[in-house]
């Protein structure tokens, strides 16, 4: 048991795997993803629940944006 708490006190201090820094870049490259996707489809996301939104209530559709 004295070995099994030492390794894992050993691993605990062991500075491997990802830093705060390495986290942040993926987020950030998420971020980045998500902006692109949600702009190249967003009108096709949006014209996509007006229209199930009027096949549930077709009086309660909402009004697309002007531009």
């Amino acid at each position: 048991m004295l070995q099994f708490w030492t390794a894992l006190q050993a691993w605990k201090a062991s500075e491997h795997g990802a830093t705060m820094v390495e986290y942040g870049i993926v987020v950030a490259l998420i971020a980045v993803v998500s902006i692109l996707v949600v702009g190249a489809l967003g009108v096709d996301v949006f014209n996509a629940f007006d229209q199930s939104q009027s096949n549930l209530d077709p009086g309660a559709g909402p009004t697309p944006p002007t531009p």
